[in-house]
């Protein structure tokens, strides 16, 4: 590493810190950050200085006084304290895959990137980040709180978080300390001092009860179902054709002798008067407030709900009012309540494919009235008079009248708009970037991953319709502009970035397509081409994955048998020990029976630098929900079949 000092930077600089940032240019602009010293700040006092990698390169360092930064009361419950300005989770593409980290207001990288997700501040201070499938906390200078120990781990409400791991669910406190002596086969969030658990009876059954603030067991497992507590009361499914209301000590308000009823919204419950029949809403009493007339009842929100009068499992839509009557009329394939009093009405796009999405417009909540006629393909509710959406072109927010808003930004794409501190998170065809409340471009994903002078790996879009968008890796840097121009050729065709058409009721699925890179060393880069196929109609889609295997001198993509000397039998070795892992290891029980029959000469594979693995397609070998079972075979267990004088296995060695 090369110290630079910068004591005479700082001559005359008497008011306080002074903040050094440096920064590499990599070939596009000076997007890549050369991480510095922990402080993220050094004094006048001091000797200053920056460090600048000893490699080739062009760097920048920027240095201002840094300001005090402003503070503001948080409401964590415990007591007021304070907290710097929020920071927002940001993705960056790297060589090491796509990473995630915290950017300022003003775009800056403050925590470095480094988790495979994360999620934002809360108001605690804490955030929600994962390592390898697994969550922990952290505090926003980038702390560990609470090690990704955690399968999951929900926001903290009233104090304590859900989390849950193999041995089930569990709260945590502000510190990370387990609140629960037991575990739980689920529990959910604390509501108005109580959270609902379930535990199987000895029946085999699961039976529902409720926690308190201090993961006690106030009421016991003894309900059939139940739902959380909201103004002071819960419904709870007592029995077989009986339901309570309750009150946080469990005494019982009312019952109500029905087949169905749903939970309480505006002082109204939806129910069942016979099994299977029609829907309709009680008092809270029990008395019928709207006579059952309906095929299906969604709960009451400020005094409007959504029902359905179609039969035969269709789609007629509608809003209702407390006394019954139809507000919006019962025609649309989709209403919507988006709060602030207003509904979004959703008609098909295509009229014989309803499944392929509606088309939406905004309508006023209390009298049914249609403000705005623009097709709108995606909405969300409405936040401080705003509400984010898109259309057939552009993401942007529209206000109480249904109207495109004056706050911008306008961005091209679909996605969604939200406000971030004094920041807006725009979430756009997949991608993510920050802009002030002036619309001003803050900070972007970078769509350039750099490897090692002169290699990068360039982003490019492919989006002929709006049911088709791929993200496929461009090379630069190969000396020969004639192998970069076959080897960038296959790729954007392996990524299926062309020859689609403009769409339309005649093409009959979506797709989506990225890319990573898996592993990059010496002149080796590994790409990982990711895609998701979904017929309009099916259940599920169908994903798919390859690596390529790349000689960035050459322009060589090699396969399998390239790794393995000429004439081995390594599809029989190799077939032997994935084999035995799935007899032996616990982590592959979930493989069909008698359905492995050994591996390929053209098996999907990728390597990185200590290891081979081999992978499978959904179904192949077990169900879909395992994705791409995958084994790793280090090579120490296959190094008499490698060729280790080989082209392949010299590209990285």
């Amino acid at each position: 590493m090369l110290r630079i000092k910068l004591n005479e930077l700082a001559k005359g600089m008497d008011s306080g810190p002074l903040q050094a940032e440096v920064w590499k240019w990599d070939g596009i602009g000076w997007n890549e950050a050369v991480a510095q010293q922990e402080e993220d700040f050094i004094r006048a006092d001091d000797d200053l200085f920056v460090t600048i990698p000893a490699e080739e390169g062009l760097y920048r360092i920027d240095y201002s006084i840094k300001p005090l930064e402003t503070l503001y009361l948080l409401t964590d419950g415990e007591g007021s304290g304070l907290r710097a300005e929020v920071l927002h989770p940001a993705p960056f593409k790297l060589k090491e895959g796509t990473l995630w980290g915290y950017i300022n207001n003003e775009g800056r990288t403050v925590i470095e990137p480094r988790y495979d997700y994360a999620e934002d501040f809360q108001d605690n201070g804490l955030a929600i980040v994962q390592r390898r499938d697994s969550s922990g906390l952290i505090d926003s200078s980038g702390r560990e709180k609470v090690k990704p120990v955690y399968s999951f781990i929900a926001p903290y409400a009233e104090g304590l978080a859900v989390v849950s791991d193999a041995k089930g669910y569990t709260f945590i406190d502000e510190k990370g300390k387990e609140v629960t002596s037991a575990r739980y086969d689920y529990l959910n969030s604390l509501h108005e001092g109580r959270a609902l658990f379930s535990k199987q009876s000895t029946t085999g059954n699961s039976r529902y009860g409720y926690l308190n603030a201090q993961g006690k067991e106030v009421l016991p497992p003894v309900y059939l179902d139940a739902g959380d507590f909201m103004n002071g009361t819960a419904l709870v499914k007592v029995s077989e054709g009986e339901y309570a209301l309750i009150n946080p000590e469990g005494t019982v308000l009312h019952t109500y002798k029905h087949p169905f009823v749903g939970n309480p919204g505006d002082g109204l419950l939806a129910y069942q008067e016979t099994e299977n029949g029609k829907y309709g809403y009680l008092n809270l009493d029990g008395g019928v407030a709207i006579k059952p007339q309906f095929t299906a009842a969604l709960p009451f929100s400020k005094g409007r709900a959504v029902i359905n009068t179609a039969e035969d499992y269709g789609n007629a839509n509608g809003l209702i009012d407390k006394q019954g009557k139809q507000v919006v009329p019962a025609t649309y394939y989709e209403v919507q309540q988006l709060g602030e009093d207003r509904v979004a009405l959703g008609t098909p796009v295509y009229a014989d494919q309803p499944y392929r999405g509606s088309r939406y417009v905004i309508a006023d909540a209390g009298t049914g009235r249609i403000l705005s006629n623009h097709p709108l393909l995606g909405v969300n509710n409405y936040q401080h008079g705003l509400a984010s959406v898109y259309d057939a072109k552009d993401t942007y927010f529209i206000d109480k009248s249904g109207k495109k808003a004056s706050q911008p930004p306008v961005i091209a794409g679909a996605g969604t708009l939200s406000l971030s501190g004094s920041l807006i998170r725009a979430d756009i065809d997949q991608r993510t970037a920050y802009y002030d409340r002036k619309g001003k471009q803050v900070w972007r994903q970078n769509g350039v991953i750099p490897l090692r002078p002169p290699y990068s790996v360039l982003e490019k879009k492919y989006k002929p319709n709006r049911d088709y968008l791929v993200y496929y890796p461009v090379i630069e840097g190969i000396a020969s502009t004639e192998v970069s121009k076959a080897v960038n050729d296959k790729l954007r065709s392996l990524s299926h970035a062309e020859g689609v058409g403009s769409g339309g009721p005649a093409q009959d699925f979506s797709y989506t397509g990225d890319f990573a890179v898996e592993f990059f060393r010496k002149n080796l880069l590994v790409l990982e081409l990711s895609g998701y196929n979904f017929p309009f109609g099916a259940a599920h889609g169908m994903p798919t994955r390859i690596y390529e295997h790349i000689n960035l001198r050459s322009g060589r993509f090699y396969t399998l048998s390239d790794l393995f000397k000429p004439g081995s039998k390594y599809v029989e070795k190799l077939s032997e020990i994935v084999g035995k892992q799935i007899a032996t290891d616990p982590q592959y029980s979930y493989v069909f029976p008698d359905t492995y029959k050994g591996i390929t000469a053209d098996q999907p594979f990728y390597v990185d630098e200590a290891a081979l693995y081999l992978y499978f397609a959904p179904y192949e070998i077990a169900p879909y929900a395992a994705g791409f079972p995958t084994f790793r075979i280090p090579y120490a267990e296959i190094m008499g079949l490698i060729s280790t004088e080989g082209d392949f296995w010299q590209s990285y060695h």
